[in-house]
């Protein structure tokens, strides 16, 4: 009977495992994977090929690769062989010509267009237009420049014939240099995130959007809800639905109305304007105007939230402790400081750690408000993975490194909520109770 409960236990539980990990844990999986690669838009995400081009032939020039060899892989050469006279019938090369090019000059290799062009124009049965010679000598140009293989064997061939003299292991480091797939990079995206000088100044940019947002959504969700809470009901639920208003607003109607009230001929800039005060685009016309908006954009959406929480908690406190404090002559402040802020540290901490977490990654309101602006002055962590992975606007969006900027989010979450759960004392909140009314 046991096993049997057990067994039914189970099944009603597997959706909801299976969504857990469909939803939850394979998504992390996934970031934690594509972080550790340089996986982008250019590279794909189910491997690549062996590709010279001019923009890798400059580089290992700067790498230090001989100048005669990145010369040579950069020149092209031209052979008659039958692969090529192959290449020339299907090209609808004359056939009377194809065949003098194949009796005269089967096996000869040129260095240049010139030469095999010359070579060309000695044949009898040699086009009259110079059109038509150069047109009939591309089928026979070998060029590895621009050429795919399918393998780095093939690759490290080809690099071979046509430079014979270099050094084994720098045909291998030109092989391995040419792969356009994706590759395995160890901690590659991490050490250039370190390396990059805007990094420090995204990760100011995202401590202070945080902790000041952060602060705006407590206190004022906390205010909210010791306000409501001493109101009567009527005036308290008027007020409650007021303040959920931001919340329950479609989000991109609520960055457009933020912008109606904030860009030029906007509703501020139409009352500063009247009162002879700075009117300009506050949202993005100066970096402290910029950082307000989003504060509030942000805080309003997170106060309502916590003053929804708040509010409950503070419905859940035993209503004797107040009348009890009341007889004792105790002042609203008395109370709120002895008896509810006390009995809140569990609502607290709750708001405080989502909302830190729910800050840390989100970008939507500062993408559709200032979109990090002016310049990337108000640019968080968060925006920045958003951009460099999704939205990249030089076209080449770099997976693996914005996994890398989103799995440090990761962590960074985890370790402030292990801070949180001993700086509130976690253990203790769940404690059974000493006193039951």
């Amino acid at each position: 009977m046991r096993t049997r409960t057990c067994l039914l236990g189970l099944a009603f539980v597997s959706p909801a495992l299976a969504l857990l990990f469909a939803f939850f844990l394979m998504p992390v999986v996934l970031t934690t994977v594509f972080a550790f690669t340089n996986m982008s838009t250019s590279t794909g995400i189910t491997g690549g090929s062996h590709v010279i081009t001019g923009n890798l032939l400059r580089d290992l020039g700067n790498a230090g690769v001989d100048d005669d060899i990145v010369a040579a892989l950069s020149e092209g050469s031209f052979s008659v062989t039958p692969e090529t006279l192959a290449a020339a019938a299907e090209a609808g090369v004359e056939p009377r010509f194809l065949g003098e090019i194949e009796s005269s000059l089967m096996g000869q290799s040129f260095e240049d267009a010139r030469s095999f062009e010359s070579a060309l124009k000695a044949l009898p049965s040699r086009p009259t237009r110079i059109r038509d010679i150069k047109l009939a000598t591309e089928p026979f140009e070998r060029s590895i420049l621009n050429t795919r293989y399918s393998s780095r064997a093939a690759m490290e061939t080809a690099i071979a014939s046509m430079v014979p003299d270099a050094p084994v292991d720098t045909v291998s480091a030109i092989a391995e240099a040419s792969y356009t797939g994706w590759r395995w990079i160890d901690g590659g995206n991490f050490q250039t995130l370190l390396d990059r000088p805007e990094t420090i100044r995204i990760v100011l940019n995202t401590v202070f959007y945080v902790a000041a947002t952060l602060a705006f959504n407590v206190f004022v969700g906390l205010f909210l809800a010791i306000t409501t809470f001493y109101l009567p009901k009527t005036g308290a639920g008027f007020f409650s639905v007021l303040w959920l208003l931001p919340r329950i607003t479609p989000v991109v109607l609520y960055a457009v109305m933020w912008k109606w009230f904030t860009w030029d001929n906007g509703f501020l800039y139409v009352i500063a304007e009247q009162l002879g005060l700075p009117a300009f685009n506050y949202m993005k016309g100066s970096v402290p105007t910029a950082w307000a908006t989003i504060i509030l954009v942000n805080g309003f959406v997170g106060a309502s939230f916590g003053m929804i929480l708040f509010s409950g908690a503070l419905r859940a406190i035993p209503v004797q402790q107040l009348w009890a404090s009341e007889v004792d002559g105790a002042s609203r402040w008395q109370q709120i400081r002895r008896i509810i802020l006390p009995q809140l540290r569990w609502p607290i901490l709750f708001v405080t750690s989502y909302q830190t977490l729910s800050l840390l990654s989100s970008y939507e309101q500062i993408w559709l408000t200032t979109n990090g602006g002016p310049g990337s002055t108000t640019t968080v962590w968060a925006l920045e993975a958003f951009n460099t992975a999704l939205n990249n606007y030089t076209g080449n969006l770099e997976y693996g490194m914005g996994a890398a900027m989103a799995l440090i989010l990761v962590a960074v979450g985890l370790i402030l909520s292990i801070l949180y759960l001993r700086m509130f004392r976690f253990d203790e909140l769940v404690n059974k109770p000493r006193i039951e009314f």
